[in-house]
């Protein structure tokens, strides 16, 4: 053993560097592997990624973390400049620099501000906030379109002194709804690039890297302030150019998002795509199909995880809802909208199908001319009940292929983001 010489171990840092151990004249020496072209650790580069992106990058992060963070870092920067012009209009319509005001006024509208901020954050959470995981693309860029019209708010409240307090108060209420809806959003997408359970580090290393672009715009409005300063026309102009700036590079963030799990949203793409030719859309396909501005087009709506009641009136109607059905899920079309009513033993598989039949029927009540295929079929069908039970026939003939190839395509099918209600029903089954 002694006389062998020759590597005995090799080691690797993730995918950064790579090591081997050598035996010769009996002693071991560690050497740098001559095939691995990445730079040392104790480099500038090195250095950087280890203080500024989380441990094990790019392998314990998503495929989309590095371009997602790049376009986020840009519309940060544009933010806080658009953030200091914001704060110096604030602070003159307060009465800096203004004799005549006084403590007590400005801080009075002050508190007012924030008070009326701190009851519009409770009222959006509790409106809002089980849609925010499911919907996250969308309340995120809805967010920050919100901060630049409180921004552009608090520049033009000094303007409009009679209404300053009004303005600053509404300004207020938007950025306590930015708070809300950006910080959730943020921790949902943290969940989706974390990758070996280490949201943590991902959030640390976010704020890190939040807080270098801060710095460097304060560096930056440290030249800008001298040059706004009694310039109203500069000031708007600027800051549409920051907000231009900004809105783009959202909207370039969220699109760069591949989110794998599956919402009303991308389920239906890659549903209806199913439908329409048999093609099962991978999640970058459906992804960059996904709306991520919230829509107020008038649809029919889906509720999920409702009452009995609000799907039967009586044994009549549960004995219809069970009409070719053995599923642990009921469906039905109340008020101009289909509700499912979940079985306390439903599993995720089961609501993805509850999903399926329920995006099916509210395709064919909103008379797409677009239908195809075995939704045409049932678009033929004028009463609901004879729909339901029709459309209970289609999804026991697709849902199983249609699974199958989703989790061949990588989609992840044990956990979904679909706007489950908490609502769960025991029922007697139809008798034979």
């Amino acid at each position: 053993m002694e006389n062998c010489e020759g590597v005995i171990a090799t080691e690797r840092y993730g995918s950064h560097e790579s090591w081997k151990y050598l035996l010769k004249d009996g002693r071991m020496r560690r050497k740098k592997d001559a095939e691995d072209s990445s730079p040392s650790g104790n480099s500038v580069s090195g250095a950087f990624k280890s203080v500024f992106l989380p441990q094990g990058y790019p392998e314990s992060v998503s495929e989309d973390y590095l371009q997602y963070q790049l376009w986020d870092t840009l519309q940060a920067f544009s933010s806080s400049l658009s953030g200091t012009l914001a704060t110096q209009a604030s602070l003159r319509g307060v009465g800096v620099g203004n004799h005549e005001a006084t403590v007590a006024a400005a801080t009075i509208t002050w508190l007012l501000r924030d008070g009326t901020g701190m009851l519009g954050r409770i009222l959006f959470a509790w409106l809002k906030g089980s849609k925010l995981d499911s919907e996250a693309k969308k309340w995120r860029l809805f967010a920050d379109i919100l901060n630049d019209i409180a921004m552009f708010m608090e520049i033009a409240a000094p303007h409009f002194p009679p209404f300053f307090t009004l303005i600053v108060c509404l300004s207020g209420i938007f950025k306590s709804i930015v708070g809300v809806a950006g910080g959730a959003t943020r921790a949902a997408l943290t969940v989706h690039q974390a990758r070996r359970n280490n949201m943590a580090d991902i959030s640390a290393k976010d704020g890190s890297q939040e807080t270098l672009v801060n710095l460097a715009g304060l560096l930056v409005s440290l030249a800008l302030i001298p040059l706004v300063t009694d310039n109203p026309l500069l000031t708007f102009t600027l800051f549409f150019l920051f907000t231009i700036l900004h809105l783009f590079a959202n909207y370039k963030a969220v699109r760069s998002v591949v989110m794998k799990t599956l919402n009303e949203a991308r389920l239906s793409i890659v549903l209806h795509q199913y439908l329409l030719n048999g093609q099962l859309l991978s999640p970058v396909e459906a992804n960059q199909k996904e709306p991520v501005f919230l829509s107020f087009r008038r649809t029919v709506p889906i509720k999920l995880g409702v009452r009995l009641c609000d799907i039967v009136q009586g044994p009549e109607d549960l004995q219809l809802a069970l009409k070719n059905n053995n599923k642990t899920y009921l469906i039905g079309i109340r008020n101009g909208s289909v509700c499912v009513c979940l079985g306390s033993d439903a599993s995720v598989h089961d609501e993805i199908m509850a999903a399926c039949q329920a995006l099916c029927l509210s395709t064919v009540l909103n008379n797409d001319a677009s239908l195809a295929g075995a939704l045409s079929q049932l678009s033929n069908t004028k009463d609901l009940w004879e729909l339901v039970s029709k459309s209970h026939k289609m999804i026991d003939q697709i849902f199983r292929m249609f699974l199958k190839e989703l989790e061949q395509a990588t989609w992840q099918t044990e956990r979904t983001l679909l706007d489950w209600n908490e609502w769960r029903v025991e029922w007697r089954k139809k008798r034979s």
